[in-house]
């Protein structure tokens, strides 16, 4: 009776700390991608708290950056070398907007979701510029879909 009870111990434990693992995303950085030109694929995540997004320069001459006033309060701006892979892990709830330095204005930008964002009003009111605007409505949109 007892090894059926430390057997029945040991599965449940091995599957609950599977089930809290957290889970890793990948975004590849792209001349062209299935949305047009200069672009991150996918541009939009919906992720949880202890996620990781790994940004992987698939083509060359791209790095992220966090977009000024969309990150959580208190979440450190961020921005990574160019040609180098970049793992972000998100531990705060809210929008997480990124871009890509030299093609912001092509339009290279994408949106992390993180749990439940308690800064959605001050990340969707943030000004862009270029096709960084048009994209940004587009995946805005897929954003209140997702909710």
């Amino acid at each position: 009776m007892r090894k059926i009870l430390l057997l029945t111990t040991l599965i449940s434990s091995i599957f609950i700390s599977g089930l809290a693992q957290a889970a890793d995303f990948e975004v590849q950085m792209l001349n062209k991608g299935e949305k047009g030109g200069m672009v991150f694929q996918p541009d939009f995540i919906k992720a949880a708290p202890g996620d990781t997004i790994k940004f992987v320069p698939t083509d060359k001459g791209h790095n992220v950056e966090s977009i000024k006033g969309m990150l959580p309060d208190n979440v450190e701006t961020f921005k990574s070398k160019f040609n180098k892979e970049f793992v972000l892990t998100v531990e705060k709830d809210g929008l997480y907007g990124v871009k890509c330095s030299p093609h912001y204005g092509m339009g290279m930008v994408a949106l992390i979701a993180v749990g439940e964002p308690t800064n959605e009003a001050e990340a969707i009111a943030v000004k862009q510029n270029g096709k960084a605007k048009e994209r940004f409505a587009t995946i805005f949109e897929e954003y209140e879909a997702s909710k």
